[in-house]
């Protein structure tokens, strides 16, 4: 039940280790005119490696990461890293936001002032948020983990036990990609203690399936136009992009030896979702070395991409989701990977906000975090207070 400080701390030798890996990359041969149809191109990758291992400052962005108070619990066998941001405004509401996959609390540097301190960014103070930002058990600080079972639901329960140590009976939580299914999931499983749900992305409200013709003649012109346009993505996501997903799904370790062993593998393995996924902000990329330096120094690339194998093998898996009654809210960002369609949502969900962004992607909170902030704002404003 304990909490410790911690900090970020790298020793010299692991960075030393990295320069020397990053030295001795053995480069492969491309194909001339592909782009990035076969995975990232070889150019665009020799100038990340060559920005990381001359430029980019890890003591810098350790500094950075250390000025958010963090601490480390076990939880049910589990360790559980967290960033406890406290609010210099004493009635804030309590805000639990997890990250997802191949993201860490990296993803929250550019929200977390502004929605812990919305006096000093122009905002009003009643918008103010204590936040709680864990990373995912298996995850760079939290990992790796030591035994199966870690899924989405099990993440859930520990993170409510986590708010439970921390003195918060009610609260809200945010997330994106693993950090709504888990999020989500705390809705569902504590309604009594979870005021609202708020995701930049809302598991299993997609097309999945072809619509038919009958089905698209009962909607009108502009739902059946976003029905087919969700139809679309999903099948080119079937046909390009879910390669990664079947992977981590079906054969984590393997993987996990090339990762681990390269941090060139590594970098590759996740700037390609950051740069498909994300919309036409460009994300720094001192963000996106911190983030895969996190990943590279705690050694996590199989315990992350675990969290695919447990979901995928657990006994549910198939089932139909099971409806959550706490308020949620949405931010559609349009240039995430699936288009999701808000009658589905409302069949599992208890939908009381829907907003669609004109920009936006995966990565919502390094990507367009003021409209991510001011959405977040808005929705706890208007949902049972704490």
């Amino acid at each position: 039940m304990s909490i410790e400080p911690f900090r970020v701390d790298i020793a010299p030798a692991e960075l030393d280790d990295l320069y020397a890996r990053l030295d001795l990359t053995r480069w492969p041969e491309e194909l001339p005119g592909v782009g990035w149809a076969y995975g990232v191109p070889l150019n665009h990758l020799k100038d990340l490696v060559q920005y990381w291992r001359h430029d980019y400052d890890w003591r810098k962005a350790e500094a950075e990461l250390n000025e958010w108070e963090q601490f480390t619990t076990t939880i049910d066998g589990a360790r559980v890293h967290f960033a406890h941001v406290r609010s210099p405004e004493p009635d804030a509401t309590p805000l639990l936001i997890t990250h997802g996959w191949p993201g860490s609390i990296v993803e929250f540097q550019r929200i977390a002032g502004p929605l812990t301190d919305p006096r000093r960014y122009g905002g009003e103070p009643g918008d103010a948020f204590h936040l709680v930002m864990p990373s995912i058990p298996g995850f760079t600080l939290s990992g790796p983990t030591r035994e199966t079972g870690w899924e989405a639901i099990r993440v859930a329960r520990a993170f409510a036990d986590l708010m439970e140590r921390l003195g918060y009976d009610r609260y809200g939580v945010q997330g994106g990609d693993w950090g709504a299914v888990i999020s989500r999931e705390q809705g569902r499983l504590y309604p009594e203690r979870v005021v609202g749900v708020h995701l930049n992305l809302i598991p299993g409200a997609g097309v999945t399936s072809e619509p038919t013709e009958a089905e698209l003649a009962a909607l009108d012109p502009k739902e059946r136009a976003r029905t087919l346009a969700s139809w679309h993505r999903f099948e080119a996501w079937l046909k390009d992009k879910q390669g990664y997903a079947d992977l981590q799904a079906t054969r984590p370790q393997t993987l996990a030896y090339a990762l681990t062993d390269s941090p060139v593998g590594q970098l590759a393995w996740i700037a390609e979702k950051f740069e498909e996924w994300s919309g036409e902000a460009p994300i720094d990329r001192d963000h996106l070395l911190t983030n895969v330096s996190l990943y590279w120094f705690t050694r996590t690339a199989g315990s992350a991409g675990r969290i695919y194998y447990e979901r995928h093998h657990a006994a549910y898996w198939g089932s139909p989701i099971e409806p959550s009654a706490t308020p949620t809210a949405f931010a559609d960002f349009p240039e995430d990977n699936f288009i999701p369609l808000r009658r589905i949502a409302e069949l599992t969900n208890n939908i009381v906000r829907w907003t669609e962004y004109p920009r936006g992607g995966h990565f919502a909170a390094l990507e367009e975090p003021d409209l991510l902030v001011a959405d977040i704002r808005a929705f706890f404003r208007g949902v049972s207070q704490v």
